[in-house]
């Protein structure tokens, strides 16, 4: 068994503060930061992913439905942007940003990019291509195991856990380092992940 750890999406703006801000956001950030620290020589990769958004198209809306469409955040070069402090702090060495050019809810539609550049349109395409993708990273680095944490449980969190299952890793996500945009919609994909084969457990 060789695990990996993937942090979704803790940033600013989706923490207090922040343009989707969701309650709890900031103190998630901080135990994913203190569990890292804690359990860090358990795995043999770990990576962050960032919304990162360029022109992604209708993800952004003026009159958004908060499903489909959303107000700007995640945007690119921005402070809100960039990963929470905390985990800063933890010298991550891979990073994979996503939603560019379009919408992106899973980390797996990313590429490693560990600047804070505004890659083209081209760049992104040509990466993909290349293959810098977070599946193959986990493939060259041997994980058969995958834990995910982060924000927002209910989204971008959900759907990296049921596509880390697609690709064929054995998932588990830990319920008290992430937090769903709220209860309902917690409960709502907290479901659809079982119901995948994801392992819903608190961290040790």
């Amino acid at each position: 068994m060789t695990r990996a750890l993937i942090i979704v999406d803790v940033q600013p703006t989706f923490c207090e503060g922040g343009e989707l801000g969701v309650e709890g956001g900031n103190a998630v950030a901080e135990r994913i930061a203190d569990y890292v620290r804690a359990h860090r020589d358990e795995y043999a990769y770990i990576a962050t992913t960032q919304d990162w958004h360029i022109v992604p198209g209708e993800h952004f809306s003026a009159n958004p439905d908060f499903v489909d469409s959303w107000p700007q955040h995640g945007v690119a070069g921005t402070a809100n942007a960039q990963l929470h402090p905390a985990i800063v702090a933890l010298d991550i060495a891979h990073h994979f940003k996503k939603g560019q050019y379009a919408a992106a809810y899973s980390g797996f539609e990313g590429i490693e990019d560990n600047s804070d550049r505004q890659q083209s349109r081209a760049e992104v395409r040509i990466a993909t291509e290349e293959g810098r993708t977070l599946v193959n990273a986990l493939r060259k680095a041997g994980v058969t195991d995958v834990d995910v944490v982060g924000i927002a449980e209910s989204h971008c969190v959900k759907e990296t856990a049921l596509d880390a299952v697609k690709f064929g890793f054995h998932v588990r996500v830990f319920t008290d380092l992430t937090v769903p945009v709220s209860p309902e919609l917690g409960e709502q994909a907290r479901g659809e992940m079982a119901a995948a084969g994801v392992e819903l457990e608190p961290s040790r």
